[in-house]
């Protein structure tokens, strides 16, 4: 399993906003203190925004912050809004994709461990990772 740079570029944007607490943050400062290139953290910020993780503010004195607290905002919701639900095995998600879901034995150990990694993606809060 591995995020794609989106996620790992979301991360650093809502890290960096949750230091900002209340303050509207524009995309060019992010980027340039994230290092991520400006246009793919423009289009990072609207996905999160569309995501509610963040609010956007148009105009000269607009840009970017969190839509919530940072404690209420954990890496598995920045997943959700980059890359969808995590999915280790489609027959995690869709027992229909596969026949042998009802008596296959491997299935339930996909299950248990896709619940086990989602549960330490929500524990990680930005909170948490700020004032470690």
């Amino acid at each position: 399993m591995q995020i794609k740079r989106e996620t790992d570029y979301a991360i650093r944007c809502l890290f960096y906003l949750a230091g900002r607490e209340d303050d509207l943050v524009m995309v060019e400062e992010i980027a340039q203190e994230m290092a991520i290139p400006k246009s793919f953290a423009a289009k990072i910020l609207q996905k999160l925004a569309r995501g509610g993780l963040v609010t956007s503010c148009q105009g000269v004195k607009g840009g970017f912050r969190l839509a919530k607290a940072p404690e209420e905002v954990s890496f598995y919701d920045v997943m959700v809004v980059t890359e969808g639900p995590l999915a280790l095995n489609i027959c995690t998600e869709d027992r229909k994709s596969c026949d042998l879901s009802r008596t296959c034995k491997v299935h339930p150990f996909w299950v248990r461990v896709r619940q086990e990694v989602e549960e330490v993606f929500r524990r990680v809060t930005f909170e948490r990772i700020r004032s470690s």
